[in-house]
């Protein structure tokens, strides 16, 4: 299991990530919250957990906006507050569990299992639409016999396609949920990952293709 660790304390952070390692979990450490969201967004990982007070942003700055993005990694808040209202704030942005500090390593260790077991448990989604499905879970677009896995901006590019079939996409739509509001990606970067789902979907075989309409935007729609 790939797990990223996101602690501003060093000391900490080292210790964790010995104890995490122990126990056969595979450990990317970053140190703030800039890096923990460009790792969130660049690489798979089976859970995050994130330190909330960091620098750069704020582990509750970096929830958001991987939630924003469509983004459903696990994710486990570590924080020295103890508030009720911070406990709050953190699962209705979409914290799956908040682990207050100090915390015994033990209990560290049951949360994290916890929350990968929720993940192993859940039945395998599958999106699809004609010929074609994703699996939400395996990030695996398939036709038939053939399949390929993709890399996670056209996972999730083709994930919001899927769920909103039938609708016209807006470049500027796309762009905010996929790279964020607060984002310095020029629009352009849209048509570039489309452009690398449409040759997927044709090296499939895929009965389904994306539609583009001039001044409107992007969908998914059945061949004619």
């Amino acid at each position: 299991m790939k797990l990223l660790y996101a602690e501003d304390e060093r000391s900490l952070s080292e210790a964790v990530k010995d104890v995490l390692e122990y126990h056969k979990y595979q450990v990317e450490a970053v140190y703030d919250g800039l890096d923990a969201l460009a790792y969130a967004q660049n690489e798979r990982y089976d859970g995050i957990i994130l330190d909330v007070m960091m620098p750069g942003k704020s582990g509750f700055e970096v929830l958001q906006a991987l939630r924003a993005a469509g983004d459903k990694t696990p994710v486990l808040l570590l924080t020295a507050r103890g508030e009720v209202e911070d406990r709050i704030r953190g699962l209705d942005l979409g914290a799956d569990d908040y682990l207050p500090k100090p915390f015994a390593m033990g209990e560290l260790l049951a949360r994290v299992r916890a929350m990968l077991r929720r993940r192993e448990d859940f039945t395998p989604d599958l999106l699809r639409m004609g010929n074609l499905s994703l699996d939400r879970q395996r990030y695996t677009l398939r036709c038939g016999e053939q399949s390929m896995l993709l890399p996670k901006l056209e996972f999730q590019l083709m994930e919001l396609f899927l769920l909103n079939r039938g609708i016209y996409l807006s470049t500027e739509d796309i762009l905010v949920k996929l790279w964020g509001y607060d984002t310095e990606s020029e629009p352009g970067i849209v048509w570039v990952y489309i452009s690398y789902l449409r040759k997927k979907l044709t090296a499939l075989g895929a009965d389904v293709l994306i539609q583009a309409k001039r001044g409107i935007g992007y969908r998914l729609e059945l061949k004619s």
